[in-house]
């Protein structure tokens, strides 16, 4: 039993969802799934938990976070509103009139990105937390996204140190455009042109290679056919190279060109080529778009994903699994037990974990697969209904109506024919009937 559940739990841990709504179950909303914690929360000091709900915040991830969410909705603004500041200050008659507050929103942009850099500088431990800080800092520092946040930031105030050097760290800032780079955190298509690419990187630089040997063979072969003609235009064997690049690019600017007719049938040969050869990359990369497509879709026909509904059961002295091993619980196929709180502590479930009285258990269970949608209705008692006061047995309802749960006051009740119902009880129930005053839930 506990090895059909464990199968189970593996195959949904894998799909993202368990980790997350366990979390969100024991300690509230979480927001990053990936990052396990290697100490229980109550081992951790004021400073860890702080550290570790910053980056919580700043890391892309949980939706039902609500100050990570804003953080993230902030952040993608600040790199959409600097890029557009940096194309204005490039048009003289608005820099002329709104100079000074394209210059503020800059200043106020890139300060965004530094306390972002500092917060993400300090919580790296966070991210890479099998590496002390030092070294998690600097691995989260020459990362792609590490640089990328470096140099959104740094080259605007290197200038305030080095005056000196303005000129040249002006042109440094043109890389915060990299920043760009960012938003792909928050869309997950960019990340599957970046796994393409990944994918099939050996084959992008095998064909990259393959064109510029032969840019550099057309370039050598055109100096020595034309330079005796021509000498200011093919004036050594590389001053070709960009008569090459257009011509196998087909961009024909015209400003190089052979005027042999030796040296246009060798414009004849590149260009053929040339057209042949460009075009690799372009159905490499299209190649990839199809495999991945072809992943995405033998992953769904393999596993129909599902969602995963989760209670939480207090275990008391009287009940039958109090001294139990999780092994020896009878549960249906459907149930698995995805973990047990005690105390403060939460405890991934095994065969051999003994539960005990006082333990939390947190079942899951598969949602429907069959299609059929239950409709259930919820009814509230006002105190001149006609059902206020009335035990369950005396109501006059038909055989098409059952009473599933009854709440009252933030406790649900399992009904019987004694229960007497009140003013203000919360009736789950299933009918056929038409009830107006019901409100109709699907499930």
């Amino acid at each position: 039993m506990i090895r059909n559940n464990s199968v189970m739990l593996l195959f949904l841990w894998k799909k993202g969802r368990i980790y997350g709504k366990i979390i969100h179950i024991v300690y509230g909303k979480a927001k990053n799934m990936g990052q396990a914690r290697k100490k229980p929360v109550q081992q951790l000091s004021k400073y860890q938990r702080l550290r570790n709900r910053v980056f919580d915040i700043i890391e892309v991830g949980y939706v039902e976070d609500f100050i990570g969410r804003a953080y993230d909705v902030m952040n993608l603004g600040f790199i959409v509103l600097n890029l557009v500041v940096s194309v204005m200050l490039t048009y003289d008659n608005v820099t002329a009139k709104y100079g000074n507050l394209l210059l503020s929103l800059e200043a106020v942009t890139v300060g965004f990105f530094a306390v972002d850099l500092l917060l993400r500088m300090w919580t790296s431990k966070c991210l890479y937390p099998n590496l002390s800080t030092p070294l998690a800092l600097l691995r989260y520092v020459f990362s792609f996204n590490g640089l990328v946040d470096i140099l959104s930031c740094l080259p605007y105030y290197l200038p305030f140190f080095f005056p000196s050097g303005m000129a040249a760290f002006r042109i440094f800032r043109v890389m915060r455009i990299f920043r760009i780079f960012r938003l792909n955190a928050y869309f997950d298509s960019l990340n599957v042109i970046g796994a393409v690419i990944k994918s099939k990187a050996r084959l992008l630089l095998s064909s990259v290679f393959i064109i510029l040997m032969l840019m550099l063979a057309g370039s050598l072969c055109m100096y020595s056919l034309e330079h005796s003609v021509q000498p200011e235009a093919f004036d050594n064997a590389l001053s070709g190279l960009w008569w090459a690049a257009a011509t196998m690019f087909t961009v024909g600017y015209g400003d190089i060109y052979p005027i042999t007719a030796a040296g246009k049938m060798m414009g004849i040969l590149i260009t053929t080529l040339g057209v042949g050869l460009v075009a690799i990359p372009t159905g490499i990369i299209s190649a990839g778009f199809v495999e991945q497509y072809e992943v995405f879709k033998k992953q769904s026909e393999m596993a129909m994903e599902s969602d995963v509904h989760f209670i939480r059961v207090p275990l008391l002295e009287k009940d039958e699994w109090v001294n139990q091993k999780i092994r020896d619980m009878q549960l249906p196929k459907q149930i698995i037990v995805a973990a047990v709180q005690r105390g403060q502590e939460v405890l991934l479930p095994n065969g051999d974990l003994e539960l005990k009285a006082g333990d939390g258990i947190v079942l899951g269970v598969e949602g429907r697969r069959d299609g059929i949608n239950l409709k259930l209705k919820e009814i509230e008692l006002k105190e001149q209904h006609e059902w206020n006061g009335q035990k369950i047995k005396d109501l006059d309802i038909s055989r098409r109506t059952y009473i599933v749960s009854v709440r009252r006051k933030n406790k649900s009740i399992v009904p019987d024919g004694e229960l007497r119902l009140q003013a203000g009880d919360v009736l789950l129930l299933y009918t056929k009937k038409q009830m107006p005053e019901a409100k109709e839930i699907s499930l």
